[in-house]
């Protein structure tokens, strides 16, 4: 078949390898494709990435760099959709993004793994583990939620598609397995279909299937279909089945009858298999294409066969939905896209011409609105016509294709028709079943139309234009029109007769709609005739119709004016003014005409609507000066003011205060200049001063910072206007901080009388001029002194507050302010009242009515200035007896004590509340001494220093810096600069110390005078204290500092001390001394205390005198005075004397040294006695190797045999063999000497290596002559034996010969049958006996065989 003839177009959408897609990777695993709109391939090399491939641009794919197990792109949106393996888990982690906003939208870790996924719908992923399905919305926060297990029938089975119906109440699972045994190429398919309502699962074998809806015939509702498709193998018979059934039919309803169909599959194509299915919605086809590309095509509804063809000749192994155009797509392995469609034009004629199916070919026709079946329609409408089949008739003219019978012909068919009695006419069939089929056309609308019109069914009407079953058209708003207006209206407006439709706006009287009708069709009526129209019925509506006119796109069609001048000439004022303030409110300067028309129409004649107008602010381009003029002839004077510009006529109309709001006018104020502003307030008070103040007040309140505070109280003050000037800087008070202000608000007030507010402002406010407040005040003599004392209280001039009113017999106010105001300046005020000479009485009645809030220290300051202090003693005892502990009080009672010299030692000494320093100060000139004992009392260091170094009593001074332990007053004292340093020191060396019985003091004394780097005073201190019997003689620290001092201050007094003192720490001293380089202090100090090895020390490292150092060993014999010793002689090259003391020290530490000294200076006879000691302390094999040596060097040859083990003689040894590796740390000559004295107990070999090993070969070499002599006298021993043995064999043999010749001669004379005589020597034959015994070197001389050790064997030499 031609393929332009053949229903099924084929064409190739795309080759996924020409925009860059690698062969390899184009597999089910790494290809998706999840609707009509994007594919999406998973790269893994050279790179990990993800191409995006969009349908609508294939040429444009999109990569990125994303790794992943898989990627989907959802259905409808740039959503990608990633899954992933967690490294070592069997987990998945999915995420899903959205590409263009670039952010991620969700994510989730599977706790198994993802076997299959795929989006069911656009806003949901299905997930297949290997155990259970999920579904996981993208919306919200939701995790996936479990729908169901998987059934048994897909265990081990590879998931490879997964769908849900539309109503996501049905899904299934799709699996292949590999085949039955017998056939194993046949792959078998599992399905599993899941009932989301009833929550059960069915198995059934099938390879492909889908879901479809399907509007049943007598059902108001779709059905579910699903359609399947099967291919088995039994028993060597092969069966593919298709299978359409319904899901969850509607009880009561007519239901899909279960349809099936054979599969056929050529010959060659036994083993193929169904791999997708996929159902046109458009055209209710089933197409079912298989793994090695053959497409079938099947109807819907009937299951019929409709086409087969081969549609890829490579195997395809994914398809999806091409709903747009009714057909799918296919990706086989070669990369190839391939779209499959519905060729419209030839698939009726295919199935009514080479299927000669006719009702397929109809229905196709009638569900697809497709052409080529034209001709069969219109024959089988007349057959069932004829046949009075209307009912029938009317159906198919309703679904013809492209509605060929739906013409007036059909119309006037059924029109002629006889109307049987008791039955419906077939034309209202034929009506109920297009407007049950769908929506009638403008013919069959006007028909229907006019039968109901005819009827008086108005309501059929209603229903049906709701439901949008009619067409509307003018001529149908015409029929209406004689039954219903609105409903005609409605049909006008749905068919677009525009003139019909502004003529049923005007006769309602609905203007408005008229022009957003006409500016929504793009209509232009005559605007002037319809507002002049509106205007005589309805002139409110005419306002609204102008201003809807105003607002149109393009401007008002009809100008402003010329609708301003339609109101006007009917009077309508209101109705004008409402336009012109509607059109004006952009307030632009070309309408500034039209402004001032509309403002002067409303002062002429509304003067109110003129005023709010104005008020409202949205004109600024009227005639201004024209407006001023009507306001003030209307009597609005403040719109006047507003709108004139020049100073007189303002003044003229601003003195018509009694008809201007005061507020208004203050506003008012608020827009003149400064210089105006102030003239104008000149002229309202000339014309009524009481009248207009309060107006003037208020404006210098609102206005004060723009005309000036200073101008304000100038233009108060020119009038005389006390009253004025205190309201006005009243309000400016809070605010301001200028002291004038302030003091002309307290003067305006006191003018006033108004005392208690001067009361107040002398007290709060922190502004005014206090002297100059204070003046004005005594000057006004107010009755009143509270103002005055608030100023003199806050600003300290009580002294004159008390003078002024001692001096105004204003007593009471004195004993008030004293009492409640300030009790703390009572002093102030006693002062001034002694310097006014009052009355005593008065003054300690005045002191005694405060008591305890008096202050007492200031008043005590005051009493003492005027040597008044004794009027305070009644005072004062009477607070001491309340119990008062103040200082103040108990300071000034022991200065009157003092001052009338009542015992003041016993005050000074046992009050424990008076300031010491005030009054050891107040002391001072009167009695020094007194001052001391105030000021010890106080522990007063700095006064009591400098009153005893001024009065010279240093011993006062000493015993109280010795009794006060401080440090601080110890550096002070002792300080150089201090001139009386050396008058106190001998007073506390003389006296204080000797006195003090304090091991505190005294320590504390001490180290001050170390602290003051005073080493000779130390020393004559210490002296004082350590060696002349007192308490602290024998302390010992005291004794460790006395010869530390003197060490680093005056060495010649050390051994003095050491001899005279026993209490000290003679190893730290010592140590010292030995620094100090005092060599002979220090030996005395160790000796003293038995320390010989430091005493020794000291003897050899510091006075390098080793005799007195072996006379002292020699007197204490001690081990480590001579090990210390012996080190000393071995450093100055006495080695005899030094290995002597060692040996008395019984010290082998130092053999080592001991050894390589002796032998540098060649002494081996003490050396060995030396080495003798040490073998008895230490086994080292260094100390036998030298003791070896040395007696090979005195040629002590017997006492090294001895020094081998007695047991080693009479064989060779191991211990020789690990012995001599330590003789070679020693000398060579050593070597020599062990092989010499070892010669029976070594092997050749190891001798030899051992010299060759460590280059001692010459060493070895008279071994090896020995050895060699030796052992070649053995071997000519061994050859003349052998030689001697050898002669003597020959001999017997030639014997034996001889014996045998002689007895063969006797055998030939015998007979032949006489055995002849056994041979001697033949009874066991020779060849069986052991061989002779074979000469050699090795065993012969009892020398075992040579071990490896450690080198390769030696050769000759």
């Amino acid at each position: 078949m031609a393929a332009a003839n053949a229903p099924i177009t084929m064409k190739e959408a795309l080759t996924l390898t020409s925009i860059g897609i690698n062969p390899q990777f184009i597999t089910f695993t790494n290809v998706t494709m999840e609707s009509d709109k994007y594919i999406c391939v998973r790269e893994t090399s050279p790179q990990n990435s993800v191409v995006i491939i969009d349908m609508s641009m294939p040429n444009q794919p999109l990569r990125r760099p994303i790794t992943a197990d898989s990627a989907l792109m959802n259905p409808n949106t740039r959503i990608l959709a990633l899954k992933a393996q967690l490294a070592g888990t069997t987990q998945d982690h999915l995420q899903i993004f959205n590409i263009e906003a670039k952010a991620k939208l969700k994510s989730h870790q599977m706790p198994e793994q993802v076997v299959f996924w795929k989006w069911i719908t656009p806003k949901m992923l299905g997930l297949v583990t290997q155990s259970s399905v999920y579904h996981w919305s993208i919306e919200g926060e939701s995790e996936p939620v479990k729908m169901f297990d998987r059934t048994a029938n897909l265990a081990n089975n590879q998931i490879i598609n997964y769908k849900c119906d539309p109503s996501e109440k049905w899904l299934v699972l799709i699996g292949i397995a590999p085949g039955s045994p017998e056939r194993p190429q046949l792959v078998k398919g599992s399905m599993q279909l899941f009932s989301v309502e009833q929550q059960r699962s069915q198995a059934l074998e099938a390879h492909a299937a889908s879901f479809a809806s399907f509007r049943v015939a007598g059902n108001d509702k779709d059905s579910i279909l699903i359609s399947f498709a099967t291919k088995t193998s039994n028993a060597g018979q092969t069966t593919s089945k298709l299978h359409v059934i319904e899901l969850g039919a509607q009880p009561g309803k007519p239901s899909f009858t279960k349809k099936q169909a054979d599969l056929f599959f050529p010959p060659d194509f036994a083993d193929d298999f169904p791999v997708a299915m996929q159902i046109s919605h458009k055209f209710s086809l089933i197409y079912v294409i298989t793994k090695l590309g053959l497409l079938f095509v099947y109807d819907l509804e009937t299951a019929t066969a409709v086409y087969r063809n081969r549609i890829s000749p490579d195997p395809i192994f994914l398809t999806s939905e091409a709903s747009s155009v009714g057909g799918f797509y296919a990706i086989n392995r070669r990369g190839q896209v391939l779209l499959a469609t519905v060729n419209e034009s030839t698939i009726v004629p295919f199935v009514s011409g080479q299927l000669n199916n006719l009702e397929l070919a109809v229905n196709l026709a009638k569900r697809g609105n497709l052409p080529g079946a034209e001709n069969l329609v219109v024959q089988r409408f007349q057959e069932l016509f004829a046949q009075t089949k209307y009912k029938e008739a009317a159906e198919l003219a309703a679904e013809s294709p492209q509605g060929i019978l739906r013409t007036p012909d059909t119309v006037a068919k059924f029109q002629s028709v006889p109307v049987q009695a008791g039955q419906t006419p077939p034309l209202l069939q034929y009506f109920g079943t297009l407007l049950t089929k769908g929506k009638l056309n403008a013919f069959e609308s006007l028909e229907l139309s006019r039968l109901v019109v005819n009827q008086n069914k108005k309501n059929l009407l209603e229903n049906w234009l709701a439901e949008d079953k009619l067409e509307c058209s003018e001529e149908l708003g015409d029929l209406v029109k004689t039954v219903d207006n609105d409903l005609a209206l409605k049909i006008y407006i749905k068919a677009r007769a525009t003139p019909k439709v502004v003529a049923a706006f005007a006769e309602r009287r609905e203007f408005d709609k008229i022009l957003i009708y006409s500016k929504q069709v793009g209509y232009t009526p005559d605007y002037l005739f319809l507002l002049q129209t509106i205007l005589r019925a309805d002139p409110q509506g005419a306002v609204n119709f102008a201003l809807m006119m105003s607002q149109m796109e393009g401007g008002c069609p009809v100008d402003y004016n010329t609708i301003t001048d339609l109101f006007l000439q009917r009077n309508m004022i209101r109705e004008a003014t409402a336009f012109l303030l509607d059109v004006l409110k952009p307030n632009l300067p070309e309408h500034a005409f039209l402004q001032t028309k509309v403002l002067e129409i409303n002062l002429v004649t509304f003067p109110n609507v003129a005023d709010a107008i104005l008020a409202n602010g949205m004109f600024s381009h009227y005639d201004r000066p024209r407006i001023a003029q009507l306001c003030e002839k209307a009597g609005l004077y403040v719109r006047a003011l507003q709108h004139y510009s020049e100073l007189p006529d303002i003044k003229r109309v601003m003195v018509n205060t009694h008809a201007i709001e005061p507020q208004a006018l203050v506003e008012f104020f608020g827009t003149l200049s400064k210089e105006w502003a102030l003239e104008c307030m000149k002229d309202l008070l000339l014309v009524n001063l009481r009248g207009n103040l309060q107006i003037i007040v208020q404006v210098a309140k609102e206005y004060c910072e723009h005309l000036g505070s200073d101008a304000c109280i100038k233009l108060f003050e020119q009038f005389k206007s006390y009253e004025g000037l205190y309201f006005f800087l009243g309000s400016y008070l809070s605010s301001s901080e200028d002291p004038e202000i302030h003091f002309k608000y307290i003067e305006a007030a006191a003018k006033t009388g108004q005392i208690k507010e001067v009361e107040r402002v002398t007290r709060e406010s922190d502004f005014y001029n206090p002297e100059k407040t204070k003046n004005f005040l005594m000057e006004a003599k107010l009755p009143d002194a509270r103002p005055l004392i608030n100023v003199c209280d806050r600003f300290g001039f009580v002294p004159d507050l008390t003078h002024y009113l001692y001096s105004n017999n204003m007593l009471r106010y004195i004993e008030g302010y004293v009492q409640k105001v300030n009790p703390g300046n009572a002093p102030l005020v006693v002062g001034q009242l002694l310097d006014d000479e009052c009355p005593e009485d008065f003054i300690k009645g005045l002191i005694l009515s405060v008591r305890s809030l008096l202050p007492v220290e200031p008043l005590v300051e005051e009493c003492e200035k005027r040597n008044r202090l004794r009027l305070l003693t009644q005072f004062l005892e009477h607070l001491v007896s309340e119990g008062s502990q103040d200082v103040h009080v108990h300071n000034a009672l022991g200065k009157i004590i003092i001052d009338s010299n009542n015992n003041p030692e016993h005050f000074l000494t046992t009050n424990p509340y008076y300031d010491s320093r005030v009054v050891g100060k107040y002391c001072e000139k009167r009695d020094p001494t007194l001052a001391v004992v105030a000021y010890r009392r106080g522990q007063c260091d700095d006064e009591l220093i400098n009153v005893t170094n001024k009065n010279s009593l240093f011993k006062l001074q000493a015993r109280y810096v010795v009794e006060r332990m401080d440090g601080d007053l110890w550096a002070k004292v002792l300080d150089p600069e201090n001139e009386f340093r050396r008058l106190l020191i001998d007073q506390v060396v003389s006296t204080a110390l000797p006195e003090s019985k304090s091991p505190e003091q005294v320590s504390a004394a001490v180290k001050a005078f170390m602290t003051a780097d005073l080493p000779h005073e130390l020393i004559e201190l210490l002296e004082k204290i350590v060696l002349q019997n007192s308490a602290f003689s024998g302390n010992f620290n005291l004794q460790n500092l006395l010869i530390l001092t003197a060490i680093k201050a005056d060495s010649s007094r050390v051994m003095d001390y050491i001899n005279r003192l026993d209490n000290f720490d003679g190893p730290a001293v010592g140590e010292v001394a030995v620094e100090a380089q005092l060599y002979e202090e220090a030996y005395a100090i160790f000796k003293k205390f038995n320390l010989n090895v430091q005493a020794v020390n000291v003897l050899l490292d510091n006075i390098r005198d080793i005799n007195r150092a072996v006379e002292f060993a020699f007197r204490v014999e001690e081990d480590a005075v001579w090990s210390q010793v012996a080190k000393a002689q071995l450093r100055e090259g006495l080695v005899s004397d030094a290995i002597e003391s060692f040996i008395r020290a019984d010290d082998a530490t130092q053999f080592l040294e001991v050894i390589r000294v002796a032998e540098d200076v060649e002494v081996y006879h003490d050396l060995v006695k030396y080495l003798l000691m040490v073998r008895q302390k230490t086994k080292e094999p260094k100390v036998d190797s030298e003791l070896i040596y040395a007696y090979a060097k005195i040629d002590r040859l017997g006492d090294i045999e001895e020094l081998m083990p007695s047991k080693i003689f009479g064989g060779y040894s191991k211990w020789a063999v690990d012995f001599f590796p330590y003789v070679l740390q020693g000398k060579k000559e050593c070597f020599a000497s062990c092989l010499f004295v070892c010669y029976d107990l070594i092997r050749p070999d190891v001798a030899l290596e051992l010299a060759w090993m460590n280059n001692m070969l010459d060493f070895a070499f008279p071994y090896l002559l020995q050895f060699i002599r030796e052992y070649s006298g053995k071997v000519d021993e061994l050859i003349k034996d052998k030689i001697e043995a050898k002669n003597e064999e020959k001999a017997k043999e030639k014997e034996e010969k001889d014996v045998i010749s002689q007895q063969n001669m006797y055998a030939q004379l015998l007979p032949l049958a006489l055995p002849a005589p056994p041979m001697p020597g033949m009874g066991g034959g020779y060849g069986q006996g052991p061989p002779p015994p074979m000469g050699g070197m090795g065993m012969g001389m009892g020398m075992p065989p040579m071990p490896q050790f450690g080198m390769p064997p030696m050769g000759s030499y």
